[in-house]
């Protein structure tokens, strides 16, 4: 990996790295922390994705590094912040949903691996990283959680089982850092449209994911919950966002959405 650059003032860059940097809300929040002038780090399984974000980020004036990586694989992680120079902010992002089946009938794959990626996956990126956000002066660690953290719904039994890890690691972490130079930062965002989270949870089924948004006025975008995030991790070191809901006007609970015809 290569040394990380400085800003035009010759300081060096703080330094950000996002997991499921791919597409979607990682991607775009990857984007906007190069805006905002963070060196970023692009972590994600398909390095032909991450190359087409970095381009972007490149050709936008900014800085971003990429490097493939698997969040469940714990050798791989280490590997990768052994050869980080620095961190001073890491975005948990990655992670899925994997099928909507009622409990009766869920996959007890489809669970592991949902607890995998969520909460392991931030798991180990989190203990990994730790030495250089400790070092950073002010480490910030942002988990991006769900509004199903809090709050089940028939068929998501598993994906909400898993957010509530999500929550209760960045809540445990926080309080277990009490009194170091560390910020804990959990975004639970509801109902976001983006090109693939649904794809994935309906298994390719097009019709069935496009239907999650159908009649929906003004679902989330990925840059929404990407501008969240970027104030959230921008405020001074002494203010903690502990925990930020973010959902479209129409929906008013995990339940409860507004759909016009």
């Amino acid at each position: 990996m290569a040394d990380i650059s400085t800003t035009d003032t010759g300081k060096p860059r703080r330094t950000a790295v996002v997991t499921g940097a791919s597409s979607g809300i990682g991607a775009a929040i990857a984007r906007a922390l190069a805006r905002d002038g963070f060196e970023v780090v692009l972590t994600a399984r398909r390095a032909d994705r991450l190359e087409g974000v970095a381009k972007e980020i490149s050709e936008a004036g900014g800085s971003a590094q990429v490097f493939p990586l698997d969040v469940t694989n714990r050798e791989a992680v280490r590997a990768f912040a052994a050869q980080l120079p620095t961190c001073d902010v890491l975005i948990n992002n990655a992670g899925g949903a994997y099928g909507t089946e009622h409990i009766e009938n869920a996959d007890p794959g489809d669970w592991r691996s949902m607890y995998e990626v969520n909460v392991v996956g931030a798991l180990h990126m989190t203990q990994a990283l730790l030495p250089s956000l400790r070092a950073s002066g002010d480490g910030v660690v942002v988990v991006i959680s769900s509004t199903a953290s809090f709050t089940c719904y028939e068929g998501g039994g598993g994906y909400s089982a898993a957010k509530h890890g999500s929550h209760v690691l960045a809540e445990t972490l926080r309080l277990e850092l009490c009194g170091e130079p560390m910020r804990v930062i959990e975004v639970a965002p509801g109902m976001v449209h983006t090109e693939e989270f649904s794809l994935n949870r309906y298994r390719g089924d097009l019709e069935r994911a496009d239907a999650v948004y159908t009649g929906v006025p003004g679902p989330l975008v990925a840059d929404d919950v990407a501008d969240v995030v970027t104030w959230a991790v921008s405020r001074p070191p002494h203010v903690n966002i502990d925990l930020l809901v973010v959902r479209p006007r129409a929906q008013a609970a995990q339940h409860r959405v507004h759909r016009v015809s």
